[in-house]
């Protein structure tokens, strides 16, 4: 078994896999276990999680069949290029997980966010999976973000009120769409440990989402009890699941957090939130009235720090 000099637990780059475990003490490193977690069958929703560290040695690659005793957690981000999902993004590094992020261009008017997603991908050394799924605007036709010039998004919203309804900017089942193209990406990436020798039991899998539901326009596909029932609907609905046994998870860590402590754990973090695009318009500036920048605006006034986005945008003009 050759040694290697990487202080890393393994390397996946779409396809490309290599397990290491931590040869002094036997236990493998990082791994994630659920400190709080909302279970059903063997889908879980994590909203709170802690981190297992080892003492950091050589390690050894070790094939799949070899590590038959090792416990990976994959992981995938839905990546917007928004604010929150580049705070999730970080918080999932830092607890150790091989992480590897998916950012769909689905015809959102907004399409800069895209553009924003790749620079933070960059940011944070993480591999990205970009996907055209542009046909999905021509589906969910009833929103402002797909249709702009059929329906007006709304403008200069109190935020205390904006959860009160759903507005017009919601689109039609998205993140049911998101979820289900991340899950076939970490299906992909699981399914190639196991019918590779892989014993199943010891494989996590979590698909993770910066959804929020407490600062939040009032998005029904933003909050706790969507995610319970959609993490069980994956589970029945894959091979890993339920041919396999495999633990399929999604991870909201953000879910029950103010935006003012979202913008704090993203400095805490140091999470590259200055290539963050949260506007719903097309720029060239965020627009400062729409429900998104209204409240990404209150976050950081509430957290009282200085946007780093907007401080780039002065320093570039």
């Amino acid at each position: 078994m050759a040694r290697i000099n990487y202080w890393a637990c393994w390397t996946m780059r779409f396809g490309i896999h290599q397990l290491c475990r931590d040869q002094s003490t036997g236990l493998s490193t990082p791994m994630w276990r659920t400190a709080a977690s909302t279970h059903g069958g063997s889908g879980y929703v994590d909203h709170e999680v802690v981190t297992i560290r080892c003492r950091a040695t050589r390690l050894t690659c070790l094939s799949a069949s070899e590590g038959a005793d090792f416990m990976p957690h994959l992981a995938i981000v839905l990546l917007s290029g928004g604010l929150d999902s580049a705070t999730a993004a970080a918080w999932t590094l830092r607890q150790g997980a091989k992480l590897s992020a998916l950012t769909v261009d689905y015809g959102q008017s907004h399409a800069r966010e895209v553009d924003a997603a790749r620079r933070v991908a960059t940011a944070l050394d993480i591999p990205q999976q970009v996907i055209d799924a542009r046909f999905f605007a021509q589906v969910a036709t009833h929103s402002a973000l797909t249709q702009p010039e059929l329906h007006a998004r709304p403008l200069d919203r109190a935020a205390e009120g904006m959860a009160a309804e759903i507005p017009v900017t919601y689109v039609p089942l998205r993140n049911t769409f998101l979820l289900t193209l991340a899950a076939a990406a970490l299906e992909s990436r699981a399914l190639g440990f196991i019918e590779n020798g892989m014993d199943p039991t010891s494989i996590e899998a979590s698909i993770v989402i910066g959804a929020n539901a407490i600062d939040y326009s009032g998005y029904p596909d933003c909050r706790p009890e969507y995610y319970r029932v959609a993490v069980e609907t994956l589970r029945l609905g894959s091979k890993i699941g339920t041919a396999y046994g495999v633990r399929l998870g999604i991870t909201t860590p953000l879910i029950e957090k103010s935006k003012a402590d979202i913008v704090r754990l993203a400095f805490d973090l140091g999470a590259p939130i200055q290539h963050t695009w949260s506007c719903y318009g097309a720029g060239p500036a965020p627009c400062g009235r729409c429900d998104s920048c209204i409240l990404r605006a209150k976050g950081f006034a509430d957290a009282d720090r200085d946007d780093p986005a907007l401080v780039l945008a002065r320093a570039q003009a």
